[in-house]
């Protein structure tokens, strides 16, 4: 997990060949105004999806993995918690490996919280299990899919 504040973004763009891209569709978006929906920036390889949700108890927050993406996710209205917990120690598989939607979901609890601010995003990795959405009121956020390769 990498947490960082959006304008440190290009000291990550040798992490991915996709970073660059993914972090300069970020900075031409009117992150308020943009619609809400999923785009394809570049095919199934790197997408953008916002989303306008509510934020829920850490308690009702569910961990989960993906195998094929990496996520960028950035809070745009307001702050963002996220529950962590390494997948090397996640034991509790609630659904199994979902391969067409690219997630399973786990039982166990977080064992860190963090908090981002807008202007703020965390990148997980496959290997980091992530609990999203936790707080309170209403949400909207952005959640980039970088495919790994």
């Amino acid at each position: 997990m990498i947490i960082d504040n959006l304008a440190n973004a290009a000291n990550y763009f040798d992490l991915h060949p996709l970073f660059e891209k993914a972090f300069e569709y970020i900075n031409k978006l009117d992150l308020e105004g943009a619609p809400t929906g999923t785009t394809e920036i570049e095919g199934n390889l790197l997408k953008a999806s916002i989303l306008e949700t509510q934020l829920k108890p850490e308690a009702e927050a569910r961990l989960e993995t993906h195998r094929k993406y990496i996520d960028i996710q950035i809070p745009v209205t307001c702050a963002e918690s996220y529950g962590w917990k390494s997948l090397a120690t996640l034991t509790d598989s609630e659904t199994g490996y979902n391969e067409a939607n690219d997630i399973e979901f786990f039982g166990d609890r977080p064992t860190t919280l963090v908090t981002l601010q807008p202007g703020e995003f965390v990148i997980f990795s496959p290997e980091d299990g992530h609990a999203p959405l936790v707080g309170e009121g209403a949400i909207r956020k952005i959640i980039l899919k970088i495919a790994l390769l």
